[in-house]
């Protein structure tokens, strides 16, 4: 059974909904869609699902904490992740929770699409299920042609001896998308990787996205078979700082339809904001606005308010650090696109 994998709380509920509506209009009413809990925090969540025929909430304890204790333990032996993560006073494992994503590997689905939150699916999913009979893995993403520090961050030296130059130039991909099938990382797999992990490998994963580079890892060390559409020519931009074309609320890049759209590195509370009538400048405001509201259009905000100025000195200094954070966005998502369009060429 082909199916779709969304990580998702009562946070991110606005911005799930967009995504559950633009599933159903643009992949298909009947695909089902399996929603893995971030945390406790479910009641808007579970009572959407209620709503949805083809939604499910994944509820198998055992994989989420057999999945949680896989991360920790790869992550406990990156001893500079932990001196840095200890000394900022941050948990023992920074976003633990982003790692049940992996329990998509033992879910209900043979052959999935994993989709974060903050996307949009803009185009169907069967040719993502037919190379998925040839491949354990498929992306659609360029972040192989972004800065390799983002997924590992060691010595190009200390990285030659596990990875070879071809792949990490070719293999490396964005956790927010992804497509795979059930059991590729079997247990003999996952110990095999745990004992390259606790050798010192552990020292090559970048600490700050660590579920994108622990997947990255995972997938390049295992050498399961890999396609990715933006390496092999056929795929689109998918990030929010390319310049699409919005025709009847799909994107396209050039002429050609996107598969997603991925909000990567907009805060939630900037989505939250939108809908609570606030005028929040957020890309592609109206499309994410019109999937939002699809099914109960009369809900949408029809007019917005400014948002209140920081009155405290603890808000001031939120208020500049969202500047700092908005500036580095753009700057990042000015290269990406860059980097896309010199692809294209």
């Amino acid at each position: 059974m082909n199916g779709i994998y969304i990580l998702a709380n009562d946070y991110v509920y606005h911005q799930l909904v967009a995504l559950l509506n633009s599933i159903e209009v643009n992949i298909g009413k009947e695909m089902p869609v399996c929603i893995i809990p971030y945390d406790d925090r479910l009641d808007q969540v579970k009572a959407e699902i209620a709503r949805r025929p083809q939604a499910t909430l994944f509820e198998n304890q055992d994989s989420i904490k057999r999945w949680e204790a896989f991360a920790t333990q790869a992550w406990k032996v990156h001893h500079r992740a932990q001196k840095t993560w200890r000394d900022r006073e941050l948990p023992e494992v920074y976003r633990l929770a982003m790692h049940r994503k992996l329990c998509c590997f033992d879910g209900l689905f043979d052959k999935f699409i994993y989709f974060d939150a903050d996307t949009l699916a803009m185009g169907s999913a069967e040719p993502v299920y037919q190379l998925l009979d040839r491949y354990s893995w498929v992306t659609h993403d360029y972040q192989y042609c972004s800065d390799i520090k983002y997924i590992f961050d060691a010595s190009q030296e200390n990285l030659a001896h596990v990875f070879s130059s071809e792949k990490l130039k070719s293999h490396l991909f964005c956790a927010g998308w992804f497509a795979s099938r059930k059991n590729v990382f079997n247990a003999e797999t996952l110990a095999r990787l745990l004992s390259y992990l606790q050798a010192g490998e552990a020292d090559l994963m970048a600490l700050w996205g660590p579920d994108q580079s622990l997947l990255n890892y995972m997938v390049l060390r295992s050498e399961i078979s890999y396609y990715n559409f933006a390496f092999h020519g056929g795929g689109t931009g998918s990030h929010w700082s390319s310049s699409f074309d919005e025709i009847n609320h799909l994107l396209y890049d050039k002429g050609r339809q996107l598969t997603y759209i991925h909000y990567m590195s907009i805060a939630s509370s900037q989505f939250n904001q939108l809908c609570e009538g606030m005028a929040v400048d957020i890309p592609y405001k109206n499309l994410f606005l019109h999937y939002r509201y699809l099914m109960h259009p009369d809900e949408r905000p029809k007019i917005f308010k400014p948002a209140k100025l920081a009155s405290s000195s603890s808000g001031k200094l939120r208020a500049i650090a969202d500047k700092i954070i908005q500036f580095t966005q753009k700057k990042i998502g000015s290269l990406y696109d860059k980097i896309r369009q010199s692809k294209a060429v």
